[in-house]
């Protein structure tokens, strides 16, 4: 692709945007703080530090989740500023963008990442191209999605998993499933009140699972934490083992499983052996999660791969097609 080419992964957590001969010029939260309903006073990751401490008069918000754009009007704002930083003006005469999209959303949300995000958002975009999130993710972990060989790509992000088999450049059958890792996030707070009395927040959530989150039970990792009792309103400290946090997500982390298995089922024959010889992929930060490769393999008999710094696959794939003309193809210039 030749001129300004901007490529766009809209994650429900981060948002992350590739410039063409520049490389991955933003990784931040996709997060927008606002001050009385009107005010824009932080974005990225100067937002998510104000996330859970901020006074009434203030919202801190994701604007998108589960994938798809829950607050236009505050996505917007934030999209204007990240690309508008990036770009250190508002010069975007025949800019293009290549936005990575899940693939099981409807026309109308398809709609709302082109035209109301970007084309009337931006002015004097030229093109604007969609690419099913899989591909880019295939080729973020550097495979051929191209050739007709069979490739199983599960993309565990923030809010949502991905399950898909791709060949021939195309997707072969997918499944969108809402979990993701705010659902263990999630989890981890529910279990933390009923089992310790302890309301935690949802960045202490994520720290449990990061350092102490596994697919099985460690009883030698321990993280001790704060909270506010239940019963006192106290602030309290808790030493939290890995087996708490491990029987708060390990429902979670069955149901990605079970499903792996269900599209393994539905797989066409000649492509399955294809996933016999290359194994699954994995991608996504929650991919991250000690020893979750190892149970997806013992649940399907296969070899389990995870991409180098899987949160960027998707990314990394958006580049390579805006970089790579043989690549270019798979981008879809659907609305204009």
């Amino acid at each position: 692709m030749t001129g300004k080419v901007y490529g766009i992964d809209l994650g429900t957590n981060n948002i992350k945007i590739y410039k063409k001969g520049k490389g991955i010029v933003l990784d931040e939260k996709n997060m927008i703080a606002i001050k009385n309903e009107k005010d824009v006073i932080a974005i990225g990751d100067e937002a998510f530090e104000m996330f859970e401490k901020a006074p009434d008069d203030v919202v801190v918000t994701f604007p998108l989740r589960n994938g798809v754009i829950a607050d236009m009007e505050y996505m917007r704002t934030l999209f204007r500023n990240f690309i508008y930083r990036i770009n250190k003006g508002n010069k975007f005469q025949s800019s293009k963008f290549v936005v990575a999209v899940p693939t099981d959303i409807t026309e109308v949300e398809k709609r709302a990442f082109f035209n109301d995000l970007i084309d009337n958002n931006i002015p004097k975009v030229k093109d604007i191209y969609m690419v099913d999130k899989p591909v880019a993710a295939v080729l973020g972990a550097d495979l051929d999605v191209t050739n007709a060989s069979g490739v199983m790509m599960v993309d565990i992000g923030a809010s949502t998993t991905e399950i898909a088999v791709l060949s021939l450049g195309g997707i072969v059958i997918s499944k969108l499933l809402p979990i993701g890792g705010d659902t263990l996030d999630e989890a981890i707070v529910a279990t933390m009140k009923k089992n310790c009395k302890l309301v935690v927040g949802k960045k202490t959530a994520e720290r449990l699972k990061i350092e102490l989150g596994c697919a099985y039970p460690n009883n030698d990792s321990e993280l001790k934490i704060f909270g506010r009792n239940v019963v006192t309103g106290l602030p309290q400290d808790v030493l939290v083992k890995s087996p708490l946090v491990n029987g708060a997500i390990r429902e979670h982390l069955d149901a990605i499983v079970e499903a792996i298995k269900g599209i393994l089922e539905r797989t066409p024959p000649e492509i399955a052996a294809d996933i016999i010889d290359n194994g699954i992929w994995l991608c996504g930060g929650s991919s991250k999660i000690k020893r979750f490769g190892e149970l997806i393999s013992e649940e399907t008999e296969l070899t389990v791969n995870i991409c180098d710094k899987p949160s960027m696959a998707v990314i990394r794939g958006l580049g390579r097609i805006i970089e790579e003309p043989a690549l270019s193809q798979l981008a879809f210039n659907v609305f204009r």
